[in-house]
C-alpha cells in the first residue's frame, strides 16, 4: 500500500458517504412530506425546498465557522515573533504543500492536540495547543502540521461544516414533524396511504436523527484517514505522523476547552474522559478512527 492509493480510496469512501446521504436527507423529507397528505411531486418539491433553506444555512456559516470555532477553543492568533520555529515548521511545509500560507493560533493547555478550521486554503487557520509544542519533538511536530494541511487542502474543514449543519437540518425537521404530528390541531384521521405515511414519519423522526449523525462520524473518520495518508506525502514520513498520534493519545491530560461540538475537529479525539469504543458497532460512534489502526496503515505506508 502507497499513501497515493490511500488518498484515492479515502476519497472514494467519502463522497460515496455524501452521495449517500443527499439521498438519505431527500427521502427523510420527503416521508414527511407524504405524511403530511402532499402527493408525490409536491412531497418532492418540499424536500427540494428544504435542501434550498438548507443551503442558504450553510452559506453564513460557511463564512463566520471558523470564526467561532477560535472563540470557543479560546484560541489566540499569534504572529512569526511571537514563537519563529514553528512558524517556519508551517512555512516550509505549505511550500512543500503548495497551500498558502495560514493563520496560526495557539491554545494555552498543556494537553497535546491541534486541529485546522477555515472555508477554504485562502482562509485557514490552525490552531496548536501550547502542550503540544512542548511535548513533541521537531520531526513528529512536522507530522501533525502537515496532517492539518492535508484537512485545509483537501478542503474538510468545508466539507464538515457543511455536513455539520444538514445533520442540524434533519435533527430540527424531525423535532418539527414530531412537534406538529403531537400538537398540532389539523385532523389526523387520514385513510389509506397516508396513516402509513404519518407512522413512517414518526418512526423516521425518531431515528433519522441518529442515522444523520452516524454518517457525520464516518464521513470524519474517513477524513482522518485521508488527512493522514495526504500528510505523508508532504512530509514522506509516516513514521513521525504515527509517533505524534501514539504520543498524544497516551497522553493522559484532558483538553480543558474541547467539547462533543469540536472534538471530532481535533487529530486526535481530546476528551480523554471517553475513550474511543471497540468493535464494529461501537466504533460506529466514535469522532475518530482507533488510533492503532491509524498508526497500523502509516507503519504500512511506502
Amino acid at each position: 500500500m502507497t499513501a497515493y492509493t490511500e488518498v484515492s480510496s479515502n476519497r472514494f469512501k467519502t463522497w460515496i458517504i455524501m452521495l449517500g446521504f443527499a439521498f438519505f436527507i431527500t427521502f427523510v423529507i420527503f416521508i414527511f412530506g407524504s405524511a403530511y397528505g402532499l402527493d408525490a411531486p409536491s412531497a418532492l418539491s418540499f424536500s427540494g425546498i428544504a435542501l434550498i433553506i438548507a443551503g442558504i444555512v450553510n452559506f453564513f456559516a460557511y463564512y463566520n465557522s471558523d470564526k467561532i470555532v477560535m472563540v470557543i477553543s479560546g484560541a489566540k492568533q499569534i504572529q512569526k515573533k511571537d514563537n519563529p520555529i514553528l512558524f517556519r515548521t508551517v512555512e516550509n511545509l505549505t511550500i512543500a504543500s503548495g497551500l498558502p500560507m495560514p493563520k496560526i493560533y495557539i491554545i494555552d493547555d498543556t494537553a497535546p492536540n491541534a486541529f485546522a478550521t477555515g472555508r477554504d486554503p485562502k482562509h485557514a487557520s490552525i490552531a496548536f495547543t501550547s502542550g503540544i509544542l512542548s511535548k513533541l519533538n521537531k520531526l513528529e511536530l512536522e507530522g501533525v502540521t502537515a496532517h492539518e494541511l492535508s484537512h485545509v487542502g483537501n478542503f474538510d474543514t468545508r466539507l464538515m461544516a457543511v455536513v455539520s449543519i444538514l445533520v442540524g437540518t434533519v435533527a430540527l425537521a424531525a423535532d418539527f414533524f414530531l412537534r406538529m404530528a403531537f400538537y398540532s390541531r389539523r385532523d389526523r384521521n387520514r385513510e389509506g396511504g397516508s396513516g402509513i405515511f404519518l407512522a413512517l414519519g414518526i418512526v423516521m423522526a425518531i431515528l433519522a436523527p441518529i442515522i444523520a449523525m452516524l454518517i457525520q462520524l464516518a464521513i470524519s473518520r474517513k477524513r482522518e484517514y485521508l488527512a493522514d495518508a495526504s500528510g505523508t506525502l508532504i512530509t514522506r514520513n509516516p513514521d513521525s505522523l504515527a509517533d505524534a498520534l501514539l504520543k498524544i493519545s497516551k497522553d493522559t491530560e484532558p483538553l480543558e476547552v474541547a467539547n462533543k461540538a469540536t472534538a471530532h475537529l481535533y487529530i486526535v479525539n481530546p476528551l480523554k474522559n471517553r475513550k474511543d469504543a471497540i468493535g464494529w458497532f461501537a466504533g460506529l460512534f466514535n469522532t475518530h478512527p482507533p488510533i492503532e489502526e491509524r498508526v497500523k496503515k502509516l507503519r504500512a505506508m511506502q
